[in-house]
């Protein structure tokens, strides 16, 4: 199920530069190459996890609890703590998913305006 050859798996892997901002044991964060705001980081997570469902069913309780804590460590050293900041993952292809490894986006850096709105 998981692909090996996506983007962020060769990200980690070093097959692909990235701008990394934060990296510890379990994770990476990098700037996003086409940012939706001036603050736009990826995290991902370094182990085979395809989707948050597949992310949040199989990896351990504890990995889920370090990744997440891991987020907040990259807020807190981006600054973006202090303002407030958006995180974004989308799970499946129906919501938007178009690499096909878990990750979260923070996007950060200006008024961001609402989500919820309703489909027109």
């Amino acid at each position: 199920m998981y692909d090996n050859s996506n983007v962020f798996a060769r990200i980690l892997s070093g097959d692909i530069p990235a701008a990394k901002v934060y990296e510890d044991d379990t994770v990476l964060a990098f700037n996003d190459s086409s940012p939706s705001a001036p603050v736009h980081v990826i995290v991902v997570p370094k182990g085979e996890y395809s989707s948050f469902q597949h992310f949040t069913e199989t990896a351990p309780v504890e990995a889920i609890g370090k990744f997440f804590q891991s987020v907040q460590r990259v807020a807190k050293h981006l600054g973006v703590d202090k303002n407030g900041f958006r995180l974004v993952t989308n799970n499946g292809a129906d919501a938007g998913q178009t690499v096909f490894h878990f990750h979260v986006h923070i996007l950060a850096g200006e008024p961001l305006g609402g989500v919820c709105g309703r489909r027109t």
